[in-house]
Formats: structure tokens, sequence, C-alpha cells
């Protein structure tokens, strides 16, 4: 089938457009071993400001002259704007191939659309041999299929009120559910300025290490227009202004200081 067939096909497969769980998504990732991508992955979640902050990371890996992929929803135009190699959308034949071997194991397993999407962004990623990938968030966090590969450095941009349904009515709920990408041992980001209770509890349940904006990272504006973000180790002044929230700006970064990742200070201004 070509990519649009696919598409056409997929939307008719699942009875629910959102169905939230890992375990059917997660019976097809075994057994094509996709819960490991082979490289370092950072996961960005929250309620505003995952789109940005994605866009961050992708920019400055670039700069510093590694292989990104990164998954995003939904797309603008096109489909495969969802899935890219160093910011460049993947090219039908590569997305169909990947489509197929979902399929290929899927059996009698029942996926929603973004579901089986996302293992193939999963499958693309394992096999483009990548030095990072970034994975955005879907909804929520803790039962979104994005959260079956364990996130290196797991990032929550902000925590409001959305998908009530899904995630409750509260803030306070919400940020449980975010907080579900958070892993034992490894670095987990906030950068809202005032997380819930509930968030610093699910990352001290997790047995994260929480890394949080206005306590253990800032920035701030400066007066030629640039910016300056830092945290209990360096400051980094005169950086470019983007053409995003610098709010989202300064999170990205925190997530590469935190992260395995080398990225030398020049590709964070070039980024």
């Amino acid at each position: 089938m070509t990519l649009d067939q696919w598409l056409s096909w997929l939307e008719q497969q699942h009875p629910k457009a959102i169905d939230l769980g890992l375990e059917r998504a997660g019976q097809v990732a075994d057994r094509l071993g996709l819960r490991a991508l082979g490289c370092p992955v950072i996961t960005v979640g929250g309620t505003n400001g995952k789109g940005s902050t994605v866009a961050t990371l992708v920019s400055v890996c670039r700069a510093a002259g590694l292989r990104v992929g990164s998954y995003t929803s939904p797309h603008i135009l096109q489909f495969n704007e969802r899935i890219c190699l160093n910011g460049i959308p993947v090219d039908d034949a590569t997305l169909v191939s990947a489509f197929e071997a979902i399929r290929s194991v899927q059996g009698d397993v029942s996926l929603t659309y973004f579901e089986f999407t996302t293992l193939a962004a999963f499958h693309v990623f394992r096999e483009a041999r990548l030095d990072v990938a970034v994975l955005e968030v879907g909804l929520g966090g803790r039962l979104d299929a994005v959260n079956l590969v364990d996130a290196d450095v797991a990032v929550v941009t902000s925590i409001g009120i959305d998908h009530t349904e899904y995630l409750g009515n509260t803030r306070e709920l919400s940020a449980i559910e975010k907080a579900g990408i958070f892993r034992s041992g490894r670095p987990a980001i906030c950068g809202d300025a005032s997380p819930p209770v509930t968030l610093r509890e699910a990352a001290a349940n997790a047995g994260a290490h929480l890394v949080c904006r206005g306590r253990d990272f800032d920035f701030r504006p400066e007066p030629d227009g640039g910016w300056a973000w830092h945290d209990a180790h360096r400051v980094l002044t005169g950086l470019p202004r983007p053409r995003l929230a610098l709010a989202n700006a300064a999170t990205a970064l925190a997530a590469l200081v935190a992260s395995p990742l080398s990225v030398p200070e020049q590709a964070i201004r070039d980024g």
C-alpha cells in the first residue's frame, strides 16, 4: 500500500481514537525489540511548550553534529512531519517499510492510530543508528505509547488542566499523569516554575532526580535583546534570542545539560 492507503487503513483499525494504556502496544513492541532505540532518549511531556522544547533540542543537537531523530504530533501538512531525522521528515518509503514491520508482528492485537505510528517511529529510529532520539508525548505521559521507551532524561514543560476525561480535572492529578515518564536514577526536568506538589512527590516516588526551573535552573532576558541561562554550575550569557518562548528554550537547555550527550557551548549558541 501507499502511505496514504496505510494511514486510511489505520484510521479504521481500532474502535477508539484514544485508548490509553501500554499493554497492547507493549506486546507488539516486545515482538520487535522496540523498547530500546540504541541511543539516549529525551522524552518531552507537558501541557504547553512541548513542540518548541523539542524544536530547541533538535536544533542544538544538530548544531553539535549529533544525528537526531524526533517524534512529534500532530502534523500540520503531512504525516511525515511527525517522524524526522536531523530535522527532515522521513520519506514515504521509510514510513511504509516501518508500517509493514509493525503489521508483520501485530497479529490480532488492536492498536490505535497513535500507538501504531508511535511503534513505527521507534522502528525508524532504531534502524537509523541515532546519537539521540527526542520523543514528544501525545497525551498525558504515564499511559502514553511513547512511555514504552525509558527516557534517559524526562521533561515536563508545564502543567495545566487539559484532557480532563483522561488526566483528571485538577493540576495535581494532571501532574501525576505527566510525571509518569520519570525514571529511577535519571534526570526529570520541570519547566513549570510552580509545579503542583504532586509532581515533586511523583518524582520522589519514582526515584528520579528532579530539576526545577526557578530552583535548579532559570533564565533572564538581557537588555541587548539576548538572554542568559544558568544552573548551579554555569552561566551562559549573550545567547541569541530564539523565535519561541524563552521558558521552553531554557527547559530544553536544562535537559541537554542533564543528558549523557556532549554538547559544546558554541553548539548551544548556534542551535
